[in-house]
């Protein structure tokens, strides 16, 4: 008994698509399911709380007929990278080789079996997979998980009363994970509404309701968790988290307020073993509202964009540049020719305010994603000790395009390798035998980590060999010399910590380097 896919969404961190249901596997679900449920349901309630229901099932009964069962079917080519866009490696759609005995006549037999199944000249296979969705328009637009029927060939919806109808993509949003279907009906669906989930504090009642392990119209309770959780989904996570049991097959359904109000979208669970554990994320209706409108109107979404990559303020950031308290989303870099370049917007400002609201680093990609193109905005900016107010008219988030071809940099001559005991690292010239061996671009500039202490400071705030520092209390380094230098300035001005701008794998970040008393790098 197992699932033919598994969709990972990040870490352990499980989408709720069920993908390949056999029955055995549906038997064992149910039987689970039942399980899981039965603590729930027989655990008694001492001392009500005021507002809790006595019961859900009058609320349960008039949503169900909203919510639809959403069947794909895929025609996957034996050894394509489709088997294996779930990024679970492929080892769980073919069968494993059992430990024959060298040379043995079974061993050739399975190996012989295995590679027909892999070849690229295997005949394509069928996958199916089953989610869950919500009617938000009698006219018959259905809202549900992009992943639920991403490279689907055929897409139907089972309602309620069992009636099948085909379904068609309107549009799809890769970034939040939402799409919009469209089915043709001959008479008004039931259809629910989106409420404000900004109103829903943590505490508060909620329903989920579709389809695990495809056992439809499945109703399940539970609170609101937290709020604006950030799962490392995406740029724009804000996730409402519910202790409300939600498994696969779960993707897409919605998430109800004790007033029937669609106040989330269930797309996520953290789970250990792939079953609930009474950690599951929804889409903030009010985030999902939006997407939706544009996907109906266009078929795809356009986002506001700044054009900053930015970090969070940590307290020894805040330290090396003199900010108290420790707030904001500082620049780490400025996109050539975006609209922050154009407001002036420099590397090493603190963006603390959005038209007048505080905002925390990892907030600022949603927040501004949601501005209309073209509107004019004001970032109140941190910026040498002060506060300023940048205007900055709000970009179209562009298309991921390739880099040009830059010009090799030239190297600073008398450039030599210098070594930053205290600091535990060391750094050289960014000469062309370095851009070759660590595979850095042409145009890149900087000082180059030539080495890293274990156990050092550099090597607890994740520096590694191969990595660049471009600038030091942002100011650029172009020679080793140079970056000592800065670090020594910082020391005799009586800094807490020195700000390092570096270039990694993951692109530019600052990193802070607390400086004790007079230790010298």
């Amino acid at each position: 008994m197992r699932l033919s896919s598994h969709l990972l969404c990040a870490g352990s961190l499980s989408c709720l698509l069920l993908a390949g249901v056999s029955g055995p596997v549906a038997a064992w679900a149910a039987e689970g399911a039942a399980l899981a449920a039965a603590p729930q349901a027989a655990a008694p309630v001492a001392g009500r709380l005021n507002g809790a229901p006595d019961s859900f099932a009058d609320l349960a009964a008039k949503l169900l007929p909203a919510v639809v069962n959403v069947s794909t079917t895929q025609t996957v080519k034996s050894g394509s990278d489709e088997d294996d866009e779930d990024g679970d490696g492929g080892d769980d759609q073919l069968p494993q080789m059992p430990n024959f005995p060298q040379g043995s006549p079974f061993e050739k037999f399975f190996h012989d079996f295995m590679n027909r199944q892999s070849s690229p000249d295997a005949p394509p296979r069928r996958m199916q997979a089953l989610g869950s969705g919500f009617i938000i328009d009698p006219a018959g637009y259905i809202v549900t998980n992009n992943h639920v029927i991403r490279h689907a060939d055929k897409i139907t919806v089972t309602l309620q009363d069992n009636t099948v109808l085909t379904a068609r993509a309107v549009g799809h949003d890769d970034r939040t994970d939402l799409a919009l279907l469209k089915v043709d009906s001959k008479k008004p669906l039931p259809a629910v509404h989106f409420g404000d989930s900004d109103k829903r504090r943590v505490g508060d009642w909620v329903l989920a309701i579709g389809n695990p392990f495809g056992l439809s119209g499945t109703v399940t309770a539970g609170i609101i968790s937290s709020r604006g959780r950030n799962i490392d989904q995406g740029p724009y996570d804000d996730f409402i988290q519910t202790d409300a049991p939600i498994n696969k097959g779960n993707s897409g359904g919605p998430l109800f307020d004790m007033d029937g109000n669609v106040i989330g979208v269930n797309t996520a669970i953290y789970s250990p073993s792939g079953g609930s554990v009474g950690i599951g994320f929804s889409i903030p209706a009010n985030e999902a509202r939006g997407i939706l409108e544009q996907l109906r109107k266009t078929g795809k979404v356009s986002r506001g964009w700044l054009g900053v990559r930015i970090q969070n303020v940590t307290q020894d950031i805040a330290d090396g540049l003199g900010l108290s308290p420790a707030r904001g989303a500082l620049v780490a870099g400025v996109e050539k020719d975006g609209p922050a370049a154009k407001a002036k917007l420099q590397t090493g400002d603190v963006i603390q305010t959005l038209d007048g609201q505080s905002i925390e680093g990892k907030a600022l990609p949603r927040l501004s994603a949601q501005l209309p193109v073209g509107t004019v905005a004001h970032l109140g900016v941190w910026r040498h000790g002060k506060m300023v107010d940048v205007p900055v008219t709000i970009g179209m988030l562009p298309e991921p395009a390739a880099e040009p071809e830059a010009k090799p940099a030239a190297t600073p001559k008398g450039a030599a390798e210098v070594s930053l005991s205290k600091l535990g690292f060391s750094v050289g010239p960014l000469d062309a035998a370095a851009r070759q061996k660590y595979s850095l671009p042409s145009g890149q500039k900087g000082v180059l980590v030539t080495s890293v202490k274990d156990g050092g400071l550099a090597s607890d705030r994740g520096l590694r060999e191969g990595d660049v520092v471009t600038e030091v209390q942002q100011a650029e380094v172009t020679s080793p010399a140079d970056l000592k230098k800065r670090i020594e300035d910082a020391q005799k001005a009586h800094k807490k910590s020195v700000l390092l701008l570096v270039h990694d794998a993951d692109g530019l970040r600052w990193v802070p380097f607390p400086l004790n008393g007079e230790d010298t790098p």
